[in-house]
């Protein structure tokens, strides 16, 4: 028999409510190494308790999470968002993770409006069945970040998300007193808003310039007009909004009411350029907390939408789940006893942290939530790859960031086995806002970021980023290494809001028939040192998304690849869209650019299109191909 450590004996008495099967397996010796005698793998924890949660007590979600009641003073609250946001504003590439929660009610008057700004790696999320069973009144923003005082820009405006409340604009004075402002880039997403008593506007015009922000991602949303902007790229899915302004480059709408016509031409800029679908081939929104009449915790699950257009609540399909068939997941936790929860048939919740994983969380239930909170992140440690998921439907992961370590992993996420074949038209694998970094926090490498082999995988919101800054040391053409961001295997695969970017070979290889992908947005690599070091065999560069030769059916809908070779700019790319030349796979709107003539791409799409290049940073477009 196995002998505990006095500590283990310890931890074991703290959490006595093992499972009877991993007690046993203690008992006899029978553990496996990587599982350890730690928390209850049956049920969510809830605070003071060392049992089975208990479905009315509040769940114990850690310390970084924040629970606002409406019975709360405004001031309270309005100390402790503000502390945060101070915090974590300029906290790009730290390690804090947070989740300000609102219960059902109303914060803020408008006297005493609640003003407030999210900064990185923070969640700020109602917890009502409706957005309009949260109201706050007043603002939740994202301004610009002056880098200098003469550089004011949200171009590094990420990791943050707002979702499921409804914000009625008051308060402020002077210049951003009249919308609420969500000056972001990419992995911001906003979800599940409603936007009521003034503008929402995606830009933040009240500091210097040059106010540039590029990226963002709204979906399920509700809105008054919405000043766009500076937004050189765009994506509203499935939402209704009041009018839109502006367009740069790439404006993408799909199924969304109110949304300009489609009017994406060759000439860039007049008209606007705005790719605009009238429905949503197939969607389901994001999973999300709410908080019962009963005061229960649940996690709500969207059902499967075909061809729809709009908002999907206040009466949303899906299906509830109760908190107790989660299992909170912490930072400290082995990784053996997420596994053990898993394979127990539980859902997890990665509760905000940063999680170092040396091997494999295997996901092999169908329909399984995988939530994190947050911007929870997971470290892959020593090569692994930290989640795999078997060729089963229906599973449900979001709301993660996951980052590569030193030792190169083969991918950061995989979805299905290689040669998976199940069909999963009727229970779709989700993969929603879940976010890739190689280097910038630290140095990292990974082959793949996201591979796709489970057919009907629907992906929305994904931003795969090899990064092209951050801490000292931690990038660089040699020191973070990444061939390429996403590969997509599986069939009849739905992407919404495709961004990927700096890979060092194919961005995106999709190998799979019947594809779709709605809105792609990249940059290829800033670092090639020469062209010698970044050719595709005879060709100059790797194109930014590749559909691969057998494939017979593919269609795109707004898409946009840009160079930027700072490191050496005589570094040319031959196209940026390597496609079959074949009827069925079939690209709508698609334009390259070089910025600042910062480097050249020579053609759009294999062979079609003129090249990219010159100070004036005009995009080429082309509106079909072939």
């Amino acid at each position: 028999m196995n002998v505990l450590s006095a500590k283990a004996l310890s931890y074991v008495a703290r959490r006595r409510m093992l499972s009877p099967v991993v007690l046993l397996c203690i008992l006899m010796g029978m553990l496996l190494p990587q599982v350890a005698p730690v928390r209850d793998v049956h049920a969510a924890g809830a605070s003071g308790s060392q049992g089975i949660f208990n479905l009315s007590s509040q769940p114990d979600f850690g310390p970084n999470v924040y629970i606002f009641d409406p019975s709360m003073p405004t001031s309270q609250i309005q100390a402790t968002v503000d502390a945060i946001a101070n915090q974590q504003v300029d906290n790009e590439l730290g390690t804090q993770r947070y989740a300000l929660l609102f219960k059902p009610g109303t914060y803020g008057t408008l006297a005493n409006p609640l003003d407030f700004q999210v900064g990185y790696y923070t969640e700020v999320a109602g917890l009502g069945a409706s957005p309009a069973d949260v109201t706050i009144n007043g603002h939740v923003d994202v301004y610009n970040r002056c880098l200098t005082p003469n550089n004011c820009i949200a171009l590094v405006n990420f990791w943050r998300s707002l979702s499921n409340l409804t914000i009625n604009v008051k308060g402020l004075s002077g210049c951003r007193s009249s919308g609420d402002f969500w000056a972001v880039s990419q992995a911001a997403p906003m979800r599940r808003v409603n936007i009521t008593g003034g503008n929402l506007t995606l830009m933040d015009y009240c500091t210097a310039g040059p106010q540039y922000a590029s990226g963002g991602f709204i979906a399920d949303a509700q809105t008054g007009f919405i000043i766009n902007g500076s937004q050189q790229q765009f994506l509203v899915r499935n939402s209704s909004i009041g009018g839109w302004s502006n367009g740069v480059w790439n404006q993408v709408f799909s199924g969304v009411i109110g949304a300009p016509p489609q009017s994406f031409s060759t000439t860039p800029y007049n008209p606007p350029p705005y790719t605009t679908l009238a429905t949503s081939p197939v969607t389901e929104e994001k999973p999300y907390l709410y908080v019962d009449q009963s005061g229960n915790y649940n996690m709500f699950v969207p059902a499967l939408q075909k061809n729809s257009s709009g908002v999907s609540w206040p009466n949303t399909p899906g299906a509830s789940i109760p908190l107790n068939k989660f299992f909170l997941a912490r930072p400290s936790d082995p990784f053996g006893l997420l596994n053990a929860a898993l394979r127990q048939g539980l859902n997890l919740i990665f509760t905000p942290g940063v999680y170092h994983l040396d091997h494999s969380l295997t996901v092999t239930h169908p329909d399984t939530v995988i939530y994190g909170m947050g911007l929870a992140t997971i470290v892959a440690d020593d090569g692994a790859v930290p989640l795999q998921v078997a060729d089963v439907g229906g599973v449900k992961i979001s709301g993660l960031l996951f980052d590569a370590g030193p030792v190169n992993s083969p991918a950061l996420l995989q979805v299905g086995p290689s040669g998976a074949t199940a069909s999963h038209a009727a229970d779709p694998t989700l993969i929603q806002d879940v976010f890739f970094r190689i280097g910038g926090a630290a140095v990292g490498k990974a082959t793949t970021s996201l591979v796709v082999n489970t057919n009907d995988t629907i992906l929305d919101d994904i931003w795969a980023w090899r990064a092209d800054h951050g801490n000292p040391g931690s990038y660089g053409w040699t020191v973070n290494t990444a061939d390429t961001g996403v590969v997509v295997n599986g069939n009849n695969v739905t992407a919404y809001g495709l961004a990927v970017e700096h890979y060092q070979k194919y961005e995106v290889i999709w190998n799979g028939n019947n594809g779709t992908d709605i809105f792609f947005q990249n940059e290829m690599p800033y670092d090639p040192p020469n062209q010698a070091a970044w050719m595709n065999g005879t060709m100059n560069g790797y194109a930014a998304f590749r559909v691969a030769d057998n494939v017979t059916s593919f269609q795109g809908y707004g898409l946009g690849s840009y160079c930027f070779f700072n490191v050496n700019p005589t570094v040319n790319a031959y196209h940026a869209f390597e496609v079959p030349n074949t009827p069925g796979v079939q690209f709508h709107d698609l334009l390259t650019v070089s910025l600042g003539g910062v480097g050249t791409i020579t053609h759009v799409i294999n062979d079609t299109g003129a090249t990219a290049q010159g100070s004036s940073t005009v995009p080429v477009n082309i509106v079909s191909y072939p």
